[in-house]
Parts: C-alpha cells; structure tokens; sequence
C-alpha cells in the first residue's frame, strides 16, 4: 500500500565536490520486514558508506525482532501468547512503543489501533475468500479489538493483554518505527546525509551530495507515471497508504485489505491514498493508515491540531486535498 511515491534522486556512486569535501553517494536494497528497504548514504569513501549501511541493515533487523508477531522468541509474540493469562516483562524499548501506539490510538479515535491483531483470520485477500465473514464472527473478533484494554505497568515494564484471543501487531508502525531508528543509528556515526526507503515509507536528513535537497513526486494513484506534485523533503519523513493495491471481489463487490478496527470491516472511504508527512517516520506510518479509516475530512482536521505535520490526500475523484501547511507547486 506503499508504492504511489516516487522518489528523484541521483542514486548512483559517483565522486562530487559538495561543501570542500568529497563525497560519495553510496546505495545499497535489503529485504527486511518483509519488503525492501533502499539504504542511500552520502559518506567520504565508498568502503566506509557500505560499512555503515550493515550498521542499519543491522538495526532495522533488530527491530523487526522485537516487534515481529510470529517469531516465538520476540517479546511481541510471548505478549499475545499470554493473553488473558498473565502480564509479560518487556524491554524498555517495546514498553515505550505501546505506549506510544496507544496515545495514538486516541488521538484516532480507535482508527489507528496494535490490538487490530485480532482480525487477522476473519478476511484472506490473497484471492482464496468466497463469501464475507459472518455478523457473528465479526462482533466476536471486534470484542478483542481495544487498545484502552491493553494494560501497562511502568513499575515493573510489563504489558497485559486481558482477554484470551486478544493479539497486538505493529504492521502499521513498525517500518517507520524501523526508520527512525535506523536513521538515528546512522546520525550518531556521523552520517551527513541519507535516506532510508520502505517501499514508499521514507525518512531523509542532509542533502545529496551535490547539495541539492532530496524530492519526492506524488504519483497519480490511477497512473504511476503521472506525478502531481514534486516535494522537497528536507530532515524529514513521510508515509504513503493507499487501497488499490490488495482487494477481493465477492458478489460483485470490491474489498480493500485496510480494515476499521473498529467495525472489523474493510474501510468504505472515497480515499485513494493519502501521504503524510513529519520529522517522525513513526508517527507518519501510523497516521497514513488511520486516516485512510478515518476519511478526508476527519483526517484533515486532525493533522490540522497536530505541530509540524502535514498531509495529502488523494480521493476517489483524483481530487488532491491537504492540510492547511502544506504549500505545492503544480507541475505545468
């Protein structure tokens, strides 16, 4: 649901006079978290770009550890193994990501939810589903779905999850959670500039190594070759849901695989996609999918409350809509 993003920017390795030192731009894709990350670095010598691309091919790998709901030795899957059963000790770090996807959680209203987990087996939209759930089976799968029901405990650094079948799933934040620290990891070696690409979720600091800013297109949802606008991205992040790329037909009826976690039904919105941008690639990850939830004109009014973030939205018209900082510059 990420790929109405396109990215121009010199990506190749070359040798550039940029700010009296020489520069090289360093590019390296690695299959993480299920998908490709395109690691960019502009570093003094190729060798040395390549050594810190491992470093963050590393950590976004140590993240996916942690967050990974299938991997029976993470954190995230021994919290959902004792649902209803007991509280589990957790790191720090993952502590503070709940708490996080929580506070989240009700600045969406729900729309944005980790506990979201427990529908995962009532749609299939790899193309096997041949009638819808029932009524029944939805409202029970829903009755599992409540991140004010996800109990924390900062004394002891444990999460609970109160009732049996009740499941968590960073799916909607864990790349740009991964981006984040990736980046962060890659500044604090003294990285100058870079960018970290998740099939549409990126994150930039710096500039390219001939000092031009990093740009970002926003591609016709219908048409990836046309692009609407170009958008610097300057120390910043940004995120890109859309609903066209997984769907089921059933009865003549379309079904896109974003799910409201709060009806347990697939979203009905006139959104084709929506981009938002932050200087956190967590936040904008998060966000992207809940306003594709929560509509266009909830979603505007609430990126409108928030400081230093924007957003785009493309509806089913091709009609572009933005939050009220967002200045473009339309291509002739």
């Amino acid at each position: 649901m990420r790929f109405w993003v396109i990215i121009l920017s010199i990506l190749c390795t070359s040798t550039l006079l940029a700010q009296e030192k020489n520069y090289v731009t360093v590019k390296q894709t690695a299959i993480l978290m299920g998908g490709p990350f395109e690691i960019t670095v502009v570093s003094t010598n190729e060798d040395l770009g390549y050594i810190n691309i491992q470093e963050a091919i590393g950590e976004i790998a140590r993240i996916e550890k942690l967050i990974s709901s299938w991997d029976k030795n993470s954190e995230t899957y021994l919290i959902n193994e004792n649902a209803g059963i007991k509280p589990v000790k957790v790191s720090l770090e993952l502590y503070k990501l709940i708490e996080r996807c929580k506070q989240i959680s009700e600045i969406t209203n729900g729309a944005f939810d980790i506990s979201y987990a427990a529908l995962d087996n009532l749609w299939d939209f790899k193309g096997t589903m041949s009638s819808i759930p029932t009524k029944q089976k939805i409202k029970e799968a829903v009755a599992r779905v409540n991140y004010n029901a996800i109990q924390l405990d900062e004394s002891e650094l444990t999460v609970f999850l109160p009732r049996q079948g009740m499941k968590i799933s960073f799916g909607a934040i864990g790349k740009g959670y991964a981006l984040d620290k990736a980046k962060e990891l890659l500044v604090s070696k003294q990285v100058v500039a870079g960018m970290i690409n998740a099939s549409g979720d990126l994150t930039t600091w710096g500039t390219k190594a001939t000092g031009e800013k990093w740009l970002l297109g926003i591609a016709n949802p219908n048409n990836r070759t046309k692009v609407f606008y170009w958008l610097p991205i300057v120390e910043s992040s940004v995120a890109t849901s859309g609903n066209k790329e997984r769907f089921i037909e059933i009865n003549n009826e379309k079904y896109t695989d974003i799910l409201d976690p709060r009806s347990g039904y697939p979203i009905r919105r006139n959104v084709q996609s929506v981009s938002v941008f932050s200087k956190n690639a967590e936040l904008c990850d998060a966000l992207a999918t809940a306003i594709m939830v929560m509509g266009t004109n909830s979603g505007l009014a609430l990126v409108n409350q928030l400081g230093d973030t924007e957003v785009i939205i493309v509806d089913s018209e091709n009609k572009i809509h933005k939050s009220s900082g967002m200045i473009l510059d339309k291509i002739p």
